[in-house]
Parts: structure tokens; sequence; C-alpha cells
């Protein structure tokens, strides 16, 4: 078979299944046969919208960079893989040039300038039958863990980021904004920190059942004013300006800020008051850097159970209605496109 099929968004935001060339691997690369693809916002948002910021569909693109499948086909370079595995894909890959890229030198390869990511124009993503990626990007899964949970090893990377980057362990009082499938994964993660309390706060009344069946407290963000939370790490998972102000008024003095959520305008107000008058360090995150170990690792000792966001499936000839899914059904978590 040299033809493979693929779900196109064109630049009219139209959507069509069409038919291509299977690629071939390069030397360091291996072609992956896609299984598991997840829907994330920023699909929706290309979908809905047509750009994120400064990234605009201007021609054909295939969405979906959280994905998981089996290894068909190897370049003749590649050396830790082999045909049957089983893998994640890391869907941000570098320049790689450690002489002449400084993000990539010092380790923080997810801030290289050139970084190619699924599914970000002009880049195509997973919902497809096949993809090539460098082989260092395709992190082998345990036999343990289904092709569902290795697509979510994207979502849950967002959240280990975001926990590394507020050095959240067993004295963390943690209160995470957003009750979606990153906040309750950044949530997850915190718990398998060892943090001492993890509380989200949510204006969605069906998000914050969700957490609570989950094992998490969970409450309106007009409970936070009581003193009755009061976190030394919080990490916004929303993107609101309403919901970081909030979280930014209850917090300790000394306390770490992580913005993770994406803000629907880029720039939002910050009360700069309190950031100086309680000496906060804030602090950004854009997507993630030598997290998939650490995510796999989790799922596999059981800490994490990134299954139970999962709320409906899909065929990759759906996909579109796997996009519109949370239109009419707004309380559900993550929706899987599933490819045979």
């Amino acid at each position: 078979m040299s033809q493979q099929e693929v779900n196109v968004l064109s630049s009219d935001l139209s959507m069509r299944m069409e038919s291509r060339a299977i690629p071939e691997p390069g030397v360091h690369e291996v072609l992956v046969a896609v299984k598991s693809v997840g829907i994330c916002g920023s699909d929706i948002h290309y979908w809905s919208h047509g750009r994120i910021g400064p990234y605009v569909v201007e021609s054909d693109l295939v969405l979906g960079h959280e994905a998981s499948g089996e290894v068909v086909g190897v370049g003749s370079m590649v050396s830790r893989l082999k045909v049957g595995d089983r893998v994640a894909l890391e869907p941000g890959v570098p320049c790689g040039d450690f002489s002449g890229c400084v993000q990539c030198r010092e380790g923080r390869y997810n801030l290289c300038p050139d970084v190619k990511f699924f599914a970000t124009p002009p880049i195509d993503g997973a919902f497809a039958q096949f993809v090539t990626l460098p082989e260092d990007f395709a992190h082998v899964l345990p036999g343990s863990m289904t092709f569902d949970e290795g697509a979510l090893m994207e979502p849950l990377s967002v959240g280990v980021w975001a926990a590394r980057k507020s050095s959240i362990d067993a004295s963390s009082n943690v209160l995470v904004a957003g009750c979606g499938p990153v906040g309750l994964l950044t949530a997850m993660v915190a718990r398998a920190s060892g943090a001492m309390s993890v509380v989200l706060f949510d204006v969605n009344g069906n998000r914050r059942e969700a957490a609570a069946d989950l094992g998490f407290v969970a409450v309106d963000p007009s409970d936070l004013g009581n003193g009755s939370v009061t976190p030394d790490v919080f990490i916004d998972c929303s993107g609101n300006e309403s919901a970081i102000a909030t979280g930014i008024a209850v917090i300790a003095p000394a306390g770490t800020v992580v913005l993770v959520g994406m803000a629907p305008h880029s720039i939002v107000g910050l009360p700069v008051d309190q950031i100086q008058g309680k000496e906060l360090w804030v602090t950004g995150t854009f997507r993630y850097a030598n997290t998939y170990p650490t995510a796999i690792s989790l799922v596999e000792r059981g800490l994490i159970d990134v299954a139970s966001v999962v709320s409906a499936h899909y065929p990759l000839e759906d996909a579109e209605a796997a996009l519109a899914h949370s239109q009419s059904h707004p309380a559900d978590l993550k929706v899987i496109v599933t490819i045979s």
C-alpha cells in the first residue's frame, strides 16, 4: 500500500478526506501507523477560527498533535526503535543544531525558534493513517498502556512541565484554575508529586463535578475569597484574566504563579500591586521539554489515570464531528479520534 487516508482542514475551514502518499522515513526517522489522536483546544480553534495568534491556516492543514501509534518502518540510521514498537509521539521537533541554537544546546528545545510542531501551520499533524518522526521523539509505551493513554502523554506533559516550573513537593498547597483536561491532568501531576493539598476552581459546575469524581476538591471561584484556601502554588490552566486575578489574590506571599492556559488575547491585565506586594514568582510555560519519560512512568506506575478524562471516540473520517463534540456535550472532557 503506497497511499493513505488523511483528514484535511482547508483554508475555508471545511474538512475532507483525501488520499496522499505514505511518507518515507528519513535515515533517523520512523514511520508510525497512527492509532489514537486526542482532540486539543488548539485543534478546535484552528477549525473554528482559522488561526491562533500568528499561526494562520492559509492552505490545507492536517490537524491533531496528541498522538500514539505503532512503528511500521525505520530509517537506515535508527538504532533505538524497531518495527512493532508501540509509541507516544512527541509532536514538537526542534532544529537540533547544538552549535548554533542556544535553546537546543541548553536543553530548552521547546523554545527553539525553528521547532516544527504537529498541526501548527504549515506543519501537518496526525489526523492521518501514517506519519514520520525522528526516533528521539517517539517514546516506547509499556505493554500495560493503551494507545489512548499514549496519545494523552502530550497533554499530560503539559501538566508535568507546569509542576516542574512550580517546584511542587510534599509541602506544596496547590491551586489550579480550570477543570478541563489540562487542568485535571495538571492537578493529577501535582497530587502524584506529593503535594499537601490540591484544589481546583472553575465557573462550570459540570467540570467541577468531573474534578470531584476524580477525587479533587473543586470550588466555584466565588468561594475562594474567605481565606479557606491559601496556596503557595497557583497554576492557571484557563487563560482567563479573571481566573488569573482570583488565583493571585489568594496565593500566599512568596508563592509561585505558573501561567499555562492560552489567553484569548495577547495581553491580559495582571494585579502588579499584589505581585510586588507579596513578592510572587510569575512564569509562563510554552509546551514542554524532556517530559515524556516522566509522563509515561507516572501512568505505568498507576499514579495517574489519564484514561479517566476520555469521554468519547470518533473514527478518522468523522474528525470534524469530534471537533464539534464539545458544542453539544460541554460537560465532556477529552475526545479521541481512532485510526485503523
